[in-house]
């Protein structure tokens, strides 16, 4: 047999090559229409944009105005996700922020910052326990130091900062721990004129925001009406105040209601069941108000009161029933059958032993993110229209996810994010937001 001339050699060598390429191609390409999704992350990176579950995405012309016409009832569309400044957010995760902070440059003293040690309740467990306040800015009322240092809610470089950062986290709601005018906690000062700052610069990140109702001295029924009425009047024809479009397609204002036990279920009644004697129902101050859930009884109270739901705040897993994630498919199923929404609240961790030295039991570690996610996991398992994150910067409570960094005193050493840099739980929570409206549109299918 004749030897082939070396260009047959050659031609065939190129077809079988080829042939092998071609092969490797088909073969690659079949496997990877065989893999399932992951039940954890989404692989998607951030900014990518993820479709909305129900309605176009939402656009908003540069020059667009922050006071816009309030929607009309059932012509609002159900908008879920919009593209902002830092990537895609999603209005489906709240995240708590408070204002409550000071420093001698903006106020002219510390605020918040310098916390008292709370002492406890038991005057022989207390006694055993450091008393007096924190010093400022290299002993701050926190077991974590904030990368912006003991900044002031004032400082409009440090509300940008934080629009820029919540807008990385996805999350698209910040809820505002609210005060009425002259009123605040025992350690802060008034906040309430700082809230159309916080709503502009909200709306310039393409942000929403919600309210929760402090149990400020005197709150009772008939005072949250005229503190609805208020905000209402005041805030809600702005671009960035938030309202919740429910399933029938009803867009209405919403409100947490911090500590709503405090007020018994019949007075609540009077003002959020249609009979009431003050009801809000089917009035233009009409709204979804979210009651918190501590202990079981209080699922009924909620009920009997007329709210139209409830959240579990607390990011404590085990400090009450209701941040118990073991109980939430049950709390959940109260709430399906009663026609309630079921808000789960997730935190990264809990430290408060700054300002409650003897609450060390209530301590949960962060596990460099991996408390943050089980957390997320046992939220997104029950299927909630919503998810609020607790916190943004709650920096007393350690629950915040705010950029920290690490910080050595003489007297104290800090603690940080590290091996992860200053943006880990930002980024954990952009990657869980991610995955849980990838669930939501399985969850509808």
């Amino acid at each position: 047999m004749q030897p082939l001339p070396t260009m047959a050699r050659l031609r065939r060598k190129v077809c079988v090559a080829l042939f092998l390429f071609t092969l490797f191609i088909f073969g690659s390409l079949m496997g990877l229409r065989t893999l399932k999704p992951t039940d954890g992350f989404s692989d998607l990176a951030p900014g990518l944009e993820l479709l909305p579950i129900l309605g176009g995405r939402m656009s908003r012309e540069a020059t667009a105005s922050p006071v816009q016409a309030r929607p009309q009832g059932g012509n609002a569309k159900a908008v879920l996700s919009n593209s902002g400044p830092e990537g895609t957010i999603f209005y489906d995760v709240h995240i708590f922020y408070y204002t409550w902070y000071g420093s001698p440059h903006m106020d002219g003293k510390y605020i918040h910052w310098d916390h008292i040690l709370v002492p406890h309740w038991d005057p022989k467990v207390a006694s055993s326990y450091p008393r007096g306040k924190h010093m400022p800015p290299e002993d701050i009322a926190s077991s974590f130091y904030p990368e912006l240092n003991s900044y002031s809610s004032r400082d409009p470089d440090v509300l940008e900062s934080h629009m820029e950062q919540i807008g990385a986290s996805a999350a698209g709601v910040l809820v505002l721990s609210w005060y009425p005018p002259g009123l605040a906690d025992d350690n802060g000062e008034p906040a309430e004129d700082l809230v159309p700052a916080v709503l502009d610069a909200a709306y310039r990140h393409s942000l929403k925001v919600a309210f929760q109702i402090q149990p400020y001295r005197g709150r009772n029924d008939q005072t949250l009406h005229d503190n609805i009425k208020y905000i209402i009047d005041r805030y809600g024809d702005h671009g960035a105040f938030y309202k919740f479009t429910s399933s029938t397609g009803k867009s209405l204002p919403l409100f947490y209601i911090y500590d709503s036990y405090l007020t018994p279920p019949e007075s609540w009644s009077e003002f959020l069941t249609p009979t009431g004697s003050h009801s809000v129902r089917g009035s233009p101050y009409d709204s979804m108000f979210i009651a918190l859930i501590v202990e079981e009884r209080h699922k009924h109270d909620i009920l009997a009161g007329g709210f139209d739901g409830m959240y579990t705040f607390f990011a404590s897993n085990g400090f009450s029933f209701g941040s118990s994630h073991q109980n939430w498919k049950a709390i959940k199923a109260f709430c399906d059958g009663n026609n309630l929404l079921f808000i789960p609240s997730v935190g990264p961790g809990y430290i408060d032993t700054s300002i409650r030295p003897w609450n060390n039991h209530n301590t949960r570690n962060r596990v460099n993110g991996r408390y943050y996610e089980t957390a997320l996991q046992a939220a997104l398992n029950v299927r909630p229209e919503i998810v609020t994150i607790t916190s943004f910067n709650e920096w007393h409570e350690g629950t915040q996810i705010e950029r920290a960094m690490p910080k050595k005193t003489v007297t104290r050493v800090y603690l940080d994010y590290q091996p992860h840099g200053p943006e880990h739980y930002l980024e954990l929570t952009r990657r869980w937001a991610e995955q849980f409206n990838k669930e939501k549109q399985q969850w509808l299918m």
